[in-house]
């Protein structure tokens, strides 16, 4: 496995005469009601990529002509420059202050929240999702009000480098299967995420934009939503739908020395394209600042239906009905940095063409004249005032009730710890003041060589890819990222001692970092050491306590140590709270073998087979799950079902071992020689060299006798 991957009376009449908690439809601006919605978010697509948005060098045919039957907002910002945090903010009409979901890890969306999905199926909406990568993925708490959350893309671990995604295609493909079967109202909501590094368009995309892969990517994202787009106007849906394309943010592209996303807080990624198409108003290019918030009153606005006293953001009807909107400070953040290292936060809001980056290097931009920020005013104007605005801003926006949503678990998961006899404990105290060192410019020059690294790997140069790592480590002894890459680059050097070792340094240095003790944890796991593992993971639960890659994790570590009944509390903990995880279920199939085989207890070995079962069914190309079915058949005596399972395997994955060798032996079994010769065979010239003397011993042995 990879591991991946107050200005006081002022401010406060304004917020009285346009408060977005107090706004109501106007009667003569709601629209005609009676609408579908359908909601397209592509993931890391930058404005200027776009036909529609002046862009001559990329084919984005079916994206604008959306722009040329409805209103283009010109001037559309995200509030955050990842995935998780922004989606949480469209579809809960609120900010991360608000909502508290700062980060695609480690952040759960709380069940209080009333999301768009739940406000339609109330109003009697059928609701559909359909995403394409691992950062929405249902354990993150989006999921509420959606009749089908459909987020099954495959097996592979989110610690891996690259994230787990699916092609456009495939969930265009799901969510038009899913719609034509809808009789009613429906709010359907599609993510694609292909745009997002790395970029891997298919053909004839990579070969027509060999030298700008990005921009094949958009393409592609563009010709994969015109099925979706062509049905909805071959079927006259586009009558009476609503339709609301977006990105989520964008990517920097090498502007300001970022390569890609969630670093920095610049127009490059903050800028989106934004086009709402709906029935009955004419199409229109409006120059008004907007965000991401401005979607769900929109939506209840359009089809008449109450607006949720919680929305932050503005409806954007009158806009659409050339009415100019209120002012208003448009807050962003970028608190990846932060919550993964303790570097300094970056938060800032931009209003009347300017715009403030709060930072220990603070900045400040005219947008007007200067919206790729290449200007920094900050140190000719006096900032008090903005950092004033700032706090108030930040404080209106806050969440009123207990507790906001973030880094716990809910009432709920809580309950279940305590049963399983886990408690959690505060996460340590970060810096409370930080300086110019701390800040993202300056620290930058990390960031971008941990980017190399990762491109240099990608490319399969491993060893350049591990010294630039090693040279991070050895300037900034606090970047916990730099650790486990370079354990996960060790490992495919196939040198596990160095991997374990450069893990306990980085947990030396980097006590509090989840991502170095959970990889800590995993690798401890792998070279036989379950108990120091199981600490390990234990000391992660008091970090977070609702992520199911760890319990996950932590059942597997309670598994090799032969603990079964521990292993299954937390397998089951890690599907009680991501009930759709074929890994988890897969690994509750293998403990339940190991209880079979050790306890010959036959309900054990029907369970093995359920839950092998349940994880195909998830994922039908996962070569782990057909292997472990077909273990299960053979030891209830039904040989040919497992040969069956074990050959899809190998389809699967032609160099699996543990496929390999049980054909082997399986048509060995069934005096069928050549065929089991064929796949010990295949199985020596792979894994020869790895096997221990004695192992190798065996191998030679009943190659023997196949001949």
């Amino acid at each position: 496995m990879k591991f991946y991957l107050s200005l006081g009376a002022i401010l406060a009449g304004l917020f009285l005469v346009y408060s977005p908690l107090s706004a109501q439809p106007s009667g003569k601006e709601t629209g005609k009601g009676g609408f579908n919605v359908l909601l397209i978010t592509v993931d890391t697509l930058r404005a200027d990529r776009l036909g529609c948005y002046g862009n001559t060098r990329v084919k984005t045919p079916h994206i604008d002509s959306l722009a040329q039957k409805g209103a283009l907002f010109t001037r559309a910002f995200a509030h955050t420059p990842t995935t998780l945090p922004s989606h949480t903010n469209i579809l809960l009409g609120t900010t991360p202050v608000y909502h508290g979901v700062h980060d695609n890890h480690n952040f759960v969306v709380r069940e209080e929240f009333l999301s768009l999905a739940e406000h339609l199926k109330n109003s009697g909406f059928a609701t559909g999702a359909f995403v394409g990568a691992f950062p929405l993925d249902s354990r993150f708490g989006l999921t509420q009000g959606f009749d089908v959350y459909d987020d099954n893309y495959g097996t592979s671990s989110s610690q891996e480098f690259s994230y787990v995604e699916r092609k456009a295609e495939v969930v265009v493909d799901k969510a038009l299967e899913w719609l034509q079967n809808q009789n009613g109202r429906w709010f359907l909501w599609v993510h694609c995420f292909d745009p997002h590094q790395r970029y891997e368009p298919p053909e004839p995309f990579k070969t027509e934009y060999k030298d700008r892969p990005y921009d094949g990517e958009v393409a592609y994202v563009d010709y994969s939503l015109g099925k979706l787009l062509d049905h909805i106007r071959n079927q006259r849906l586009d009558e009476y739908t609503l339709i609301i394309f977006t990105g989520d943010h964008g990517e920097s592209l090498g502007q300001h020395g970022e390569s890609t996303h969630g670093y920095f807080a610049y127009n490059s990624t903050l800028w989106i394209p934004l086009i709402i198409v709906s029935p009955g108003l004419k199409p229109e290019r409006i120059d008004q600042p907007v965000a991401h918030i401005d979607v769900y009153p929109t939506v209840c606005d359009v089809l008449g239906i109450s607006r949720p006293s919680h929305l932050q953001g503005l409806s954007l009807l009158p806009a659409m009905n050339k009415k100019k909107l209120p002012e208003r400070e448009l807050y962003f953040e970028s608190l990846y940095p932060f919550y993964s290292r303790s570097w300094a936060p970056l938060r800032g809001f931009l209003r009347e063409g300017v715009k403030f980056m709060d930072s220990p290097i603070p900045e400040f931009y005219d947008l007007q004249k200067d919206f790729d920020e290449t200007q920094n005013l900050a140190e000719k104007t006096s900032l008090e005032k903005y950092r004033a605005t700032l706090a108030a801003v930040m404080e209106r926006e806050a969440y009123a009730g207990e507790s906001s949503a973030g880094q716990k678990a809910d009432r709920q998961t809580l309950e279940r710890l305590k049963s399983l006899g886990y408690l959690s404990s505060p996460r340590a105290q970060r810096k409370a003041a930080f300086t110019a060192q701390d800040d993202l410019k300056v620290l930058l020059p990390y960031q971008s060589q941990l980017q190399q690294a990762m491109a240099a790997y990608h490319k399969g140069d491993v060893e350049k890819g591990a010294g630039l790592l090693r040279g991070i480590i050895a300037e900034r002894k606090d970047f916990d990222l730099a650790y486990t890459y370079l354990a996960a680059l060790y490992k495919e050097q196939k040198k596990l001692k160095e991997a374990v070792n450069v893990l306990r340094e980085g947990y030396q240095n980097c006590p509090d970092s989840y991502k170095v003790i959970i990889t800590f944890g995993m690798f401890l796991t792998e070279i036989g050491a379950p108990d120091q593992a199981i600490e390990m993971f234990k000391k992660g639960l008091s970090i977070i306590d609702y992520d199911p890659e760890l319990w996950n994790y932590l059942g597997v570590a309670y598994w090799n140590k032969g603990d079964y009944e521990e292993g299954l509390k937390a397998l089951n903990q890690a599907l009680s709270l991501d009930d759709n995880y074929p890994i988890a279920m897969n690994n509750i199939g293998s403990v339940y073998l190991s209880v079979s085989l050790k306890s010959k207890q036959p309900d054990a070995l029907e369970k093995a087979m359920e839950y092998f079962k349940r994880a195909i069914e998830l994922d039908p190309k996962y070569e782990s799950a057909y292997n472990g079915l077909g273990i299960a058949l053979k030891m209830a005596g039904d040989l040919d079902g497992a040969i069956v399972n074990w050959r899809k395997a190998v389809e699967l994955k032609p160099d699996y071992a543990f496929a390999l060798y049980n054909l082997g032996l399986a048509y060995l079994l069934k005096g069928e020689k050549a065929l089991a010769l064929e796949y010990l065979q295949k199985y020596k010239a792979r894994f020869y060299t790895l096997l221990p003397p004695r192992e190798q011993q065996k191998l030679d042995e009943l190659i023997a006798q196949c001949k």
